[in-house]
């Protein structure tokens, strides 16, 4: 029940209580008991509002930094990611495999601002051997959700 419960609120995180408890055929104490629980030990993490900026018309920029890094003795790349995500800035940091250790995602006003960050906060770091940094042009799916706009289908119908 769980997972499924998971699935339904990853996908749509507003879904009504007592929706969510009639398709997994339960009560709705039951669906609410399973949410606090999963909340209170961080399964669920947040709950997030995935917004369209340009369609609102506000000028974001976002990067995609790929950081390399000379882990801690002890403590591995927690501590340096650590020393990261806590800069209000930052959105997500992962560790990933290649050529690079992290990947730091952030959002600024203007390019200045992500380059700023980078060259003033993020590169002085002592763990940090160098930093590659990629804006995003344009998203066309975010999440799991399109953000493109949906070519319609133009052809007439014609039958026979």
């Amino acid at each position: 029940m769980r997972e499924k419960i998971l699935n339904y609120i990853e996908t749509n995180s507003r879904i009504d209580i007592h929706d969510l408890a009639i398709m997994m055929g339960t009560d709705e104490t039951t669906i609410m008991n399973e949410l606090e629980e999963m909340e209170q030990s961080h399964i669920i993490c947040g709950y997030h509002t995935l917004i369209n900026w340009e369609k609102a018309g506000i000028e974001k920029v976002t990067a995609m930094i790929e950081v390399r890094v000379t882990p801690q003795r002890g403590m591995g790349f927690d501590k340096v990611a650590e020393r990261i995500y806590n800069y209000p800035e930052v959105n997500s940091v992962y560790l990933i495999s290649g050529g690079f250790d992290f990947m730091v995602t952030l959002e600024g006003r203007t390019l200045r601002e992500v380059s700023e960050f980078v060259s003033d906060k993020l590169s002085p770091l002592d763990s940090v051997l160098s930093t590659k940094t990629n804006f995003i042009l344009k998203k066309y799916k975010d999440h799991g959700t399109i953000m493109a706009e949906q070519r319609k289908d133009e052809r007439e119908l014609v039958s026979l």
